[in-house]
């Protein structure tokens, strides 16, 4: 049989990731990595009329809880894996060379150690002709997966271990499809850029480092693409090695009212704020946290929110629960419920509100900028003198900031409101956020230079 058309992406723009369906031509389908959001999944195989009845993980992930336990009891799916990983629930225990018949179609663990140590790739065949290979965290567009998530004193080991799985990869024919799981937007070390899958020669041929001339190099080239990630990262692989839980029904958003909600902050809850910028800035809960709601709002919630604290979201009624619920459990948070009525129904009880200021780019008062972007943002250009500091690291940082009125700035407005509001918790009183803009509007609307020296 031909793989063309069946086999179906599914990107979660917000973790930079593709899960994959392939259609096996008889009403059943082989799901690739999915995650514990399988929306799109269900979606895709309900269109197709399709029961899934198998889920292949590639290795154990870091930036999300796996559905392959969800697929298992929602379709019967046999779930197949590297027996390297030891996981504790059933599962079918893949080593190098292993193969399943997937009828019509075979399915051959490929070990590609290096992003994790017992990663496998799964290559598809159509009798001996390579068809397409998943490479989930090694092989990915234009680039290889970090290696330095399971312990920092063996990355460059892993990377190492990664050199030799991507020549091995690089080694099958040049038409064979490469369907990655981590793509732009992922802190798995995927760079920028609007594709998604791609071909060994594609990649042979783009690939910086696969091009790389020797190990040594290739070593050094991923290191130097290591930014910072979620502080997630560190605990969901053994989430996904013993197993998350199986979800009975679809989690909800349960309505709490004031009160229940002024015992969850005295007992260290956080109110979690997904409003529009403009909305929050217009009045919001004291030292509630400004997340945005879109689609990197599960990444900013695990990596500024502590794990098992109690989670009340304040929303507007056109924000949909179930996007903000399976983001968040998608990442190992269950939110415990939501602010009834809103900021309108905590005045009314008595509560304080508080408001934030709006600034444009030409009225920055740049004597304290906090530029929040990533460091491979900023390196394009920032605002000569800001403090540049990355939204992951400012609560800890908010301390050593100069004294006086800051403004918050990033790229468009989101991530400066959530880090307005980590300062505002932090204790500041007069921080502004630039909306709508950034560094690039402010130069225009200044006439004044970026500064790239940093």
């Amino acid at each position: 049989m031909t793989v063309d058309g069946q086999v179906i992406s599914l990107v979660d723009v917000g973790l930079g990731n593709s899960a994959y369906l392939l259609d096996l031509g008889d009403g059943r389908a082989l799901s690739v990595d999915p995650s514990l959001d399988l929306r799109a999944t269900y979606r895709a195989a309900e269109a197709r009329r399709l029961r899934i009845a198998y889920a292949a993980e590639t290795h154990l992930h870091a930036d999300f809880v796996s559905g392959a336990r969800q697929l298992a009891a929602d379709h019967n799916a046999l779930i197949l894996a590297s027996a390297a990983g030891r996981r504790k629930f059933g599962h079918v225990g893949l080593a190098d060379g292993d193969e399943v018949d997937l009828g019509g179609l075979t399915l051959q663990a490929l070990a590609t150690p290096g992003h994790t140590p017992e990663h496998v790739s799964y290559l598809v065949l159509d009798g001996s002709k390579e068809v397409g290979v998943f490479t989930g965290g090694s092989l990915i567009v234009g680039a290889a997966a970090r290696t330095d998530l399971v312990h920092i004193h063996r990355t460059a080991e892993f990377a190492r271990a990664q050199f030799r799985s991507l020549q091995r990869l690089a080694g099958l024919p040049d038409s064979t499809a490469v369907w990655p799981t981590h793509g732009a937007g992922s802190f798995c070390s995927a760079p920028p850029g609007a594709a998604r899958v791609s071909t060994i020669g594609t990649e042979k041929t783009a690939n910086a480092l696969l091009a790389a001339p020797d190990e040594d190099a290739f070593v050094i080239g991923l290191l130097r693409s290591l930014g910072s990630y979620p502080a997630y990262f560190n605990r969901l692989a053994e989430v996904n090695r013993r197993g998350p839980d199986v979800l009975a029904s679809p989690p909800v958003l349960a309505p709490l009212d004031s009160e229940r909600v002024r015992r969850l902050i005295s007992s260290g809850g956080y109110v979690v704020d997904v409003r529009p910028v403009a909305d929050y800035a217009a009045q919001h809960i004291p030292e509630s946290v400004s997340i945005p709601l879109r689609a990197q709002f599960a990444t900013w919630l695990g990596w500024l929110v502590p794990p098992n604290v109690p989670i009340v979201i304040v929303r507007n009624p056109d924000q949909d629960p179930a996007d903000i619920v399976w983001p968040a459990l998608t990442i190992g948070y269950a939110i415990t419920g939501e602010l009834a009525g809103g900021v309108a129904a905590w005045r009314s009880s008595g509560g304080e509100v508080a408001s934030t200021r709006l600034v444009g780019p030409a009225t920055v008062d740049t004597r304290v900028v906090v530029d929040v972007r990533q460091a491979s943002e900023v390196a394009s250009g920032h605002l000569p003198g800001a403090e540049l500091i990355e939204l992951g690291r400012l609560t800890e940082a908010a301390s050593g900031l100069p004294a006086g009125s800051a403004t918050v700035m990033c790229g468009h407005g989101e991530r400066a409101a959530t880090g307005a509001s980590l300062l505002e918790r932090a204790g500041r009183t007069d921080v502004s956020i630039l909306n709508e803009a950034g560094p690039e509007e402010w130069a225009v609307a200044t006439g004044r230079a970026l500064e790239t020296d940093r």
